[in-house]
């Protein structure tokens, strides 16, 4: 495995969507050759975000859910409470990692995680995210810019799936979708963001993981 920055990973626990993504983007501007790569863990608000060729038609009805038209790949899907948003800053160019093959290090993490609960999952080719017996439990997006990815992943853990009625989840209509309360999955969601985080650092050959609360260097931002 080659020799690679320790990964970092930020709490920033319940945040709202466009001051988190635009942190993001300024922290994927800013790094450099040396930056350590960064998980985000956040909790967000309810927001119903569109992606960057995203089709304002595959939402169905408006509600008092904002919408955010925002720069990542894919259609519209919802964030909300009782969710793992799960942020990937990643250079991939330092990793020898293809677009491809990081959507497949996502998916093959959140489908480690099921298995460890005895919940069978897969991916689908036609649509990146993974699925349980065909409802989508976790949605994926990214943007790469300048040789590094942002955005990442949304896993369903015990939330109001209801503002999932008013879309087309990612751009799919008559899409089901589920949690995991309910295929009987009762862990903590700190927890789970743990094994999450464990599971996709060791996909991607991370030898030293340091955690942190919050973006100190961005606090006019987030």
């Amino acid at each position: 495995m080659i020799d690679q920055p320790s990964l970092i990973v930020r709490q920033l626990g319940f945040s709202l969507y466009t001051p988190v993504w635009h942190a993001m983007k300024w922290f994927n501007e800013h790094r450099d050759a040396a930056s350590a790569d960064e998980f985000w863990l956040v909790t967000h608000p309810p927001v119903f975000t569109l992606g960057q060729a995203g089709k304002r038609e595959h939402i169905l009805s408006h509600s008092f859910i904002p919408i955010v038209q925002t720069d990542r790949g894919g259609q519209v899907t919802y964030h909300g409470p009782g969710q793992i948003v799960l942020y990937t800053l990643i250079d991939i160019r330092r990793l020898k990692l293809g677009v491809r093959q990081l959507v497949t290090h996502l998916e093959t993490a959140v489908i480690e995680l099921l298995g460890q609960y005895g919940i069978a999952s897969a991916a689908r080719a036609d649509a990146p995210g993974v699925y349980i017996d065909g409802r989508k439990v976790a949605s994926l997006g990214l943007r790469i810019r300048r040789g590094c990815s942002y955005h990442g992943l949304a896993l369903n853990i015990e939330m109001d799936l209801s503002p999932y009625a008013l879309i087309n989840p990612c751009g799919y209509a008559g899409l089901q979708v589920t949690q995991l309360v309910d295929e009987g999955v009762m862990a903590e969601q700190h927890i789970l963001e743990e094994q999450l985080v464990a599971k996709l650092a060791d996909q991607l050959g991370y030898h030293c993981t340091r955690i942190e609360t919050g973006l100190p260097l961005l606090e006019g931002l987030v």
